[in-house]
């Protein structure tokens, strides 16, 4: 069969099928693109070739967003199923990077197809060829080796055949997955070639449940019936093994309390017994003061981040030893863990069989719940909104979003202070409805990410929380959204300017430096009036149906509106200040950001003493 280079390939994705379970997914359920002399010609004449049944297409505003967009798709679709993103060479190529990273460190799917400079070299350089003088294979995406797991460059046509089957072997492989590059030099995506029909034929990539190996699953269950205060930290690994309901089965089994990560938060419903909320720097005083006690801490599909961990001091117990259920070796041995090697639903399974009869003393789950329920009092301080005809603080924000929402909302989040806020105050009623992107924390994901959600779950809410810097640098899949009559529902919190990053400054003495957004007085500092910024009216001309607020009342109101909404929509809040009382719970744990170790400005001075006191606990577990 004689075809381009970039007509075999996308035939090719259209073949490639997942199964898990006896459940059957396309894997690259459609294209992403934007179009420039480096991809028309080749994918671009390739994608309208094969049309709208064989590869959906999805058109883009900015290639970062596009990437974001796609791994939104990839997590609620379980990492089974997932999109290709193709752009142009040059800067459409190296726009890739940062949503290829967000991919990588996160693990989840996403083919990155850019287009490339001539293979052939027929003029020297082309435009937007990077000349690098120390080597004349090197290209502007040679920067997507880094935050890719996997890199190829098709320089033949013949090459293409093994290089997609080792893309989709990455793409489907629990451990390995992330993003995947092939780089596409724009004249060998338009030579023509013979493919061997079997290249197109229907295949289907077995997702493996690995099993826990005999002897390591043993020497858990010894350690969990040797254990007086148990904890589990939940991870994501969680959620992309489907293993919600077999953790729900090892806690109740067990009376072992669970708390959660950012990626974890969810995988027990709020309200669950063994519940315990967010663990970490952003966690709940819950979970904080169990982990400083517990003396065996079972961390199940987690990586164990700095947050999780605050900076390594958290787990204070002299005795403390680590379960790491994992189905990836190198996260598994995190923290000189007893390592389980396996998938987590598979690992919970059988170790809540190898310990059957076990339970935790009566007095330390009384004292959980208890602590547990103290808790949420404060949450119920932090959301309440008295006064209808006041501005509301972010949390209150929350509260009045936690009253609208139902199991089937999913909301989306990044960066700012709203993942601190989340993470310890939301309420998970459902095991998607967390969608918090914390392993990067990249600004400017929430919109497109909703996106990407809303596509691989039509018919649910999907709610994009986004603070006025996210909202300005990345504000542009709107018109997709507007374009393709995806309702999602974007939230605008505006605080004018930096808060999380404010909030940090002022705690390591840089005093909130050049983090509002503020005119600069007459000593040239960013501390004049406010700039003068309407988010709302940039949001309406890029064709959303905006819902301007004021107050409590108001607010109430506009979600309930929003929630209804058959188009996209946008709720548009000024945030004020909490006080002691509004304000949510403060960090329950530390986190280590350095501090100027020598300083002239007292602030910085003070902030030193305070991080030596902190890093003083900090422990290595060997």
């Amino acid at each position: 069969m004689r075809l381009t280079v970039a007509q075999a390939l996308v035939r090719f994705l259209a073949a490639q099928h997942t199964e898990r379970d006896g459940h059957r997914r396309r894997l690259i359920a459609a294209t992403w693109g934007i179009f420039g002399h480096g991809n028309v010609a080749g994918i671009g004449q390739a994608l309208l070739e094969s049309g709208p049944r064989d590869m959906p297409f999805l058109q883009g505003r900015n290639e970062q967003a596009m990437v974001h967009a796609a791994v939104g798709y990839a997590r609620q679709r379980g990492r089974l199923s997932a999109h290709a993103v193709t752009t142009s060479i040059g800067p459409g190529a190296t726009n890739l990077v940062t949503g290829a990273a967000l991919a990588t460190i996160n693990r989840i799917p996403v083919l990155l197809l850019p287009g490339d400079a001539f293979a052939t070299r027929p003029a020297d350089p082309v435009l937007q060829q990077l000349e690098a003088a120390h080597a004349g294979d090197v290209s502007v995406n040679d920067t997507l080796r880094p935050v890719s797991r996997h890199f190829d460059r098709i320089t033949r046509p013949e090459a293409l055949i093994p290089a997609a089957l080792q893309a989709m072997r990455v793409l489907t492989d629990p451990v390995q997955t992330g993003a995947v590059t092939l780089a596409l030099p724009q004249d060998v995506q338009t030579e023509a070639h013979d493919w061997p029909p079997e290249f197109f034929a229907e295949r289907v990539w077995a997702v493996r449940r690995p099993r826990p190996d005999r002897d390591e699953l043993a020497r858990a269950a010894a350690a969990v019936r040797g254990s007086a205060r148990p904890l589990v930290i939940a991870g994501g690994g969680i959620r992309h093994s489907a293993a919600q309901s077999a953790l729900a089965e090892f806690a109740g089994a067990t009376g072992i309390p669970v708390a959660s990560t950012q990626a974890g938060k969810g995988a027990l419903p709020y309200d669950h017994p063994a519940d315990v909320g967010g663990i970490g720097h952003t966690g709940t005083a819950t979970a904080d003061e169990l982990a400083r006690g517990a003396d065996l801490v079972i961390a199940a599909g987690t990586r164990l981040t700095d947050f999780t961990t605050a900076s390594g001091t958290l787990f204070q117990n002299p005795a403390v030893r680590f379960l790491g259920l994992n189905i990836d070796p190198y996260d598994a041995h995190k923290l000189a863990g007893q390592p389980v090697v396996c998938d987590a639903r598979a690992g919970l399974e059988e170790l809540r069989a190898a310990v059957a009869g076990y339970r935790v003393d009566p007095g330390y789950e009384t004292a959980y719940k208890e602590r547990k329920s103290g808790w949420e009092l404060l949450v119920d301080r932090a959301y309440a909104a008295p006064d209808e005809d006041r501005a509301p603080t972010q949390a209150q924000v929350l509260g009045l979003l936690d009253a609208v929402v139902g199991p089937e909302d999913i909301l989306i989040n990044a960066a700012g202070s709203l993942p601190g806020d989340l993470h310890k105050l939301w309420r998970s009623r459902s095991a998607d409805q967390y969608h918090v992107e914390y392993g990067y924390s990249c600004m400017g994901y929430e919109i497109p990410a909703a996106i990407g959600v809303a596509l691989a779950a039509p018919g649910r809410p999907v709610w994009a929380l986004v603070g006025d810097g996210t909202y300005l640098m990345n504000p542009t899949e709107l018109v997709t959204a507007v374009q393709e009559g995806v309702p999602i529902k974007v939230v605008i919190l505006d605080n004018h300017g930096y808060a999380s990053i404010g909030g940090l400054s002022g705690t390591v003495g840089a005093e909130g430096f050049a983090t509002a957004y503020r005119f600069r007085a007459q000593d040239g500092s960013y501390t004049g009036a406010p700039l003068p910024l309407d988010l709302a009216a940039n949001a309406a001309s890029l064709g959303v149906a905006v819902i301007r607020t004021r107050t409590i009342g108001d607010l109430r109101k506009a979600l309930a509106e929003a929630r209804a909404a058959d188009r996209p929509t946008c709720v548009y809040a000024q945030t004020r200040t909490p006080d002691t009382v509004s304000g949510p719970p403060p960090a329950q744990a530390w986190w280590d950001v350095p501090v100027a170790e020598t300083a002239t400005r007292k602030s910085a001075a003070a902030a030193r003493e305070e991080y030596d006191r902190q890093a003083a606990q900090r422990r290595r577990h060997l």
